[in-house]
This record gives C-alpha cells, structure tokens and sequence, in this order.
C-alpha cells in the first residue's frame, strides 16, 4: 500500500510523536513537493505545463506529490490545472523569503576564499 501524506499527530521521518512542523517538513523534504509548490505560486498550471516546468520530475512522482499535497490541502484542482489553496498560498508567502535568503547565502558562498578554490575556472 503507498505511503499517505505526512499528517499532524501521526508518525512522521524525524519523530514519533508527529509534531505538526515535523509532518510540515516530512512532506516538504519530499522529492519535488517545493518544486511543485515553487511553480504553482505564479498561478494554476495543467499536467503537462507543470511536468515541463520541473523538467526531470516523472509522471509517477509528480501525480504522487501532487496526491500528497492536494491531501494536505496545499493544492487543488480547479478550471485551470493544479493550482494552490488558500492554506497552500499562506505556506508559499512563508517560504518566500527563504528564497532571498538563498541567494543572499550563495553570494556568501561564492565569496568565501575555501570556496573560490573549488570552483572551475
């Protein structure tokens, strides 16, 4: 039997007791959950549009994440496709800052003088 989304209250990857912020980052720490939640945030996408925007992700993964995440009420269907909820919206605005923060943490990275040797020239 497939495993079912991650949920509050049940045992969860990283605790037993299932935390609500562990079954969060159980389901987010998915293979292509943030990816798919990332796409979405523009607006509703088909299938297919959305398979083309997460480039490597099979069909098999893709329907799979996109079970979980319409289970965990992230994402829904509506007239145009797979688009998010209210409650997926709310998690998208949290998430977004992250997204300034990466590139803020990659500059940093970049600058850092153990890091320039590593890289290609």
């Amino acid at each position: 039997m497939p495993k079912s989304a991650p949920k509050p209250g049940s045992p969860v990857r990283g605790s037993k007791s299932g935390k609500p912020i562990m079954a969060l980052f159980d389901l987010l720490g998915r293979s292509w959950a943030l990816g798919i939640l990332w796409q979405l945030s523009d607006g509703p996408l088909t299938f297919r549009d959305l398979q083309a925007r997460c480039e490597s992700v099979s069909p098999t993964v893709l329907n799979k994440r996109l079970r979980e995440l319409r289970d965990s009420l992230f994402v829904g269907r509506g007239d145009h496709g797979y688009e998010l909820t209210p409650l997926g919206r709310d998690l998208f605005a949290k998430l977004h800052p992250l997204g300034n923060w990466s590139t803020k943490w990659a500059e940093q990275l970049a600058c850092e003088p153990s890091n320039q040797e590593a890289q290609p020239e």
